[in-house]
């Protein structure tokens, strides 16, 4: 009886030092406890303490994809998802808009980080110049930003051909848009 209670007490100790997943962490395979293989018919059970959001368009065969945004129970908007298929519930997620700044990668980057912050965590994969915004791609952690080109020096704002390097964008660039990337 005596070794019983010591392997039960054993086991509830063991058990109870399991570490928990930080629902704010983000990895290059999930956000929380979203993953890059969660289907949408699945994201109720995954965001069980939030409200998940599906806008439905008009016709199935516009071949739209419908953006499924994802609602703390206080009403703020924690992410916006955006699934491989339109109207399939069985889609797996193909990228996130990071809303919310308490979502932070194991090194800190937040959709709050500035331009430096990221730059000096993680690798740059390419750097897109658009019309209005720098599309700049981490692929170590699947993510890029969107950087509005009002944050660039006045000769880089105007011509969207001009090939932008990294030491072309200020440190204090602001990150206008954040995304997980999953392919």
């Amino acid at each position: 009886m005596k070794y019983l209670i010591q392997t039960l007490v054993l086991f509830v100790l063991l058990s109870s030092c399991k570490k928990e997943q930080d629902p704010f962490l983000m990895s290059k395979q999930h956000i929380g406890f979203l993953t890059d293989s969660t289907q949408v018919k699945d994201l109720e059970s995954v965001f069980i303490n939030d409200s998940v959001s599906k806008y439905i368009g008009g016709d199935e065969f516009t071949g739209n994809i419908n953006d499924i945004e994802i609602y703390e129970k206080g009403g703020n908007l924690l992410m916006v998802l955006t699934p491989s298929e339109a109207l399939d519930s069985t889609s797996v997620i193909k990228s996130v808009r990071v809303i919310d700044e308490r979502f932070k990668t194991s090194k800190g980057i937040t959709f709050k980080s500035t331009f430096k912050d990221i730059r000096d965590a993680y690798e740059i994969s390419s750097i897109q110049n658009s019309l209005s915004n720098l599309i700049v791609s981490f692929n170590a952690i699947n993510v890029y930003v969107n950087i509005d080109k009002k944050e660039l020096p006045e000769e880089l704002r105007h011509n969207p051909d001009i090939k932008i390097d990294a030491i072309q964008i200020p440190d204090n660039a602001k990150i206008k848009n954040f995304y997980i990337q999953w392919y």
